[in-house]
């Protein structure tokens, strides 16, 4: 079998479709408005947290079942049905069409599968089994999250700027590429996984004084 090519994806203002209402849905939904996505939901009934979403206008609500029309202008699709014909038929279409799709848990229907992902604010680490075992992909994902804490968003937040005052103020290329490549070592890494983010920041400043 071919491999998945490992890509993250700019969605905001993007048209995602989500087929189906459920709690899976659900967290597939929740997943794209974190990206910024416009999502779109086709089902004929939404949960207590969909609903919530719709009726707040975070989210675009058609009230009944999967039609082909429902793709118009869409960048990614996700079906999150528990009605096999009417996965197959997303599926279809959207291969049809060339436009990428995930069927929840059934891998050969997907152009793309969902890593298990670590979110730390822009830091952002995705486990893929290749939809062998979203299980085992949850397990890592749960020790990963104790091993990167929270501190590793503001970390990369705090290198932004850094990056950004480099770019600003080092001309030189050769000189910008050893300064950005120097600014955190192994040490500076465990001082973050041990929680310690000021004296990983003081030690980012040390290295760029």
């Amino acid at each position: 079998m071919l491999e998945y090519y490992p890509i993250f994806l700019k969605l905001a203002g993007r048209k995602c479709l989500v087929v189906g209402g459920g709690s899976v849905a659900e967290r597939k939904v929740q997943a794209l408005a974190r990206c910024g996505a416009d999502i779109y939901i086709v089902s004929p009934q939404l949960s207590p947290g969909l609903k919530q979403m719709s009726d707040t206008g975070r989210i675009h609500h058609r009230a009944g079942f999967y039609h082909v029309t429902d793709l118009k202008d869409a960048f990614l699709v996700i079906s999150a049905t528990d009605d096999d014909e009417a996965n197959s038929a997303v599926a279809a279409d959207c291969a049809a069409q060339n436009i990428a799709v995930n069927v929840v848990d059934d891998p050969e229907r997907c152009s793309f599968v969902v890593p298990s992902v670590v979110h730390r604010g822009d830091f952002k680490l995705a486990i893929s089994t290749g939809g062998n075992s979203p299980h085992l992909a949850r397990i890592i994902r749960q020790e990963l999250e104790c091993t990167y804490g929270p501190q590793f968003a503001d970390f990369i937040d705090f290198l932004g700027r850094v990056r950004k005052q480099v770019l600003q103020t080092v001309s030189d290329p050769e000189r910008r590429r050893e300064i950005l490549n120097h600014l955190v070592d192994s040490d500076t890494l465990d001082m973050l996984k041990q929680g310690d983010l000021e004296r990983a920041k003081e030690r980012v400043e040390k290295c760029l004084s």
